[in-house]
């Protein structure tokens, strides 16, 4: 299959070999004035000039959250940098997954991240139950498809236009030992359904992150590893013992657990010593992946924690400017 161009300033800053950075929004159970507070977030990840590209979640966890394609629509609007506009199979068939990439298509959203979705026995609605109905890797089936030959999953023409988007998948990079070949492998079938980059969940191990990413890149397709920047320790301590398949590393939770404990009341001093942890956590972390792996950048799930873009980015290009 011939390459399909790069529609999206993501994928033109990958095929350019630029080091890229993306980030990460999180709508939840929100209306106007939350939705203004992810924009806000945007705007910040804009002003970096170092972040390409802002992910925006579909329903984590499996809870019930506002719908990614809005705030995606909004966040390229009023923030003016591009979303990454997160869609799971978890929640739709294929009729509605069609339904909405026209929609989205007609917003002028140009990445997807395709998604199979935490299972709602997770989430908050655990009655709720999922859809299912085509996997990931058919989604991807069905993106290309849309995009490349103007049809839907069935072969039935779309009569007005042409789709322009990228599109991409995930990978897990603590999937080791035994467990990771069949991860690699499942990744390669959605390589042959087209994907544009993919996107990885987060690594705190250096060593089994730059391992994957290079057994990941037999396909060579740009890989954006991910890192979670923590701003507090509780939220370290919810992922490591709640989030499938990671483990949040002890010195860390550790250090994050002290720096809030010898700054109990002085909020101030509590963020900066949390900011000083991340920073020396992640900084050589990101410099590294750079330096010596073959990953194409880094996608920075630091929520709601914009604070921490300029000491943990700063050091790089400004290449965003060439975009935009």
């Amino acid at each position: 299959m011939a390459k399909r161009p790069a529609y999206s300033n993501l994928c033109k800053a990958l095929e350019a070999g630029h080091f890229v950075f993306t980030g990460e929004l999180e709508p939840k159970k929100i209306l106007q004035e939350g939705v203004e507070e992810v924009i806000h977030s945007a705007k910040e990840m804009r002003k970096t000039n170092r972040i390409i590209a802002a992910n925006v979640t579909d329903g984590p966890q499996g809870d019930a959250y506002m719908c990614s394609m809005v705030p995606s629509y909004l966040v390229q609007r009023e923030a003016e940098i591009e979303a990454v506009w997160q869609v799971a199979v978890r929640d739709r068939n294929r009729v509605a997954l069609f339904g909405d990439i026209l929609g989205g298509a007609v917003l002028g959203l140009k990445n997807i991240l395709v998604l199979t979705g935490d299972h709602t026995a997770l989430g908050d609605n655990k009655k709720a139950r999922p859809a299912y109905d085509i996997d990931s890797t058919q989604f991807c089936e069905l993106l290309k498809k849309m995009i490349d030959e103007g049809t839907d999953y069935a072969g039935k023409e779309i009569t007005d236009g042409k789709i322009e988007m990228n599109y991409g998948c995930v990978a897990n990079p603590n999937a080791v030992g035994d467990y990771m070949e069949p991860e690699i492998l499942k990744v390669g079938r959605k390589v042959e359904q087209g994907i544009d980059f993919i996107q990885t969940q987060t690594a705190f191990d250096i060593d089994i992150a730059k391992n994957f990413i290079n057994e990941l890149s037999r396909y060579k397709v740009p890989i954006l590893l991910g890192v979670f920047p923590m701003k507090s320790y509780g939220i370290a301590w919810y992922f490591d013992n709640y989030i499938p398949g990671v483990s949040v590393p002890k010195d860390l939770l550790k250090a994050l657990k002290t720096a809030e404990k010898e700054n109990k009341g002085d909020k101030k001093a509590k963020y900066a010593a949390l900011d000083k942890v991340n920073v020396e956590f992640f900084k050589p972390f990101i410099k590294e992946i750079k330096d010596n792996s073959k990953a194409s950048g880094v996608h920075c799930m630091a929520v709601e924690y914009e604070r921490l873009f300029q000491p943990l980015l700063g050091e790089y290009p400004e290449y965003v400017k060439e975009f935009y």
